[in-house]
């Protein structure tokens, strides 16, 4: 007996290579939610990386200048414990990332677990044009940090570890 929906209406089911890209993709975003949750924002709005055994930012050091990541594990961090604007506010892109790991694990629980398509339209964040979109926000995210911090720097006269921006 035929079916009476056409068979354009028939949903396709997510290739067992997808399915396994979207464990990855789970299992990834899972590391970094469940990482940051660990970690405690560090007040100065930099530095929680520390905490996970690395070393104080080398470039802050040879430069007095935030580096491009300068923030981002505070602002992630600040995201997964509940404070989207501080997190916004530490580090743009920061909070970005923060946002793009929760839907990152979402979706890719949705393709793994029902084996849903849902997560086709996303890849089409690696092709070029989508990644210098997102290599210009971090730009923009690191040319707001280092205004931010030479702002608080100038204001204070002091080292800007001391103040919160």
């Amino acid at each position: 007996m035929r079916s009476a929906s056409p068979d354009w209406f028939i949903p396709q089911r997510a290739t067992l290579e997808e399915r396994v890209f979207a464990l990855g993709v789970v299992v990834l975003c899972a590391a970094l939610i469940l990482t940051a949750a660990w970690l405690s924002p560090d007040p100065a709005g930099h530095g929680t990386h520390t905490q996970l055994g690395l070393p104080k930012c080398g470039w802050y050091a040879a430069t007095g200048q935030p580096c491009p990541t300068c923030g981002m594990t505070t602002a992630v961090t600040l995201a997964v414990h509940g404070s989207p604007i501080d997190s916004f506010v530490t580090q743009p892109f920061g909070a970005l990332i923060a946002l793009a790991a929760a839907v990152g694990f979402w979706v890719g629980l949705h393709v793994l677990i029902f084996g849903s398509r849902v997560g086709r339209p996303f890849a089409k964040l690696l092709r070029p044009k989508a990644l210098w979109i997102i290599a210009a926000l971090w730009g923009l995210s690191w040319g707001y940090t280092a205004l931010k911090w030479n702002a608080v720097h100038d204001r204070t006269g002091s080292d800007v570890s001391a103040v919160r921006p």
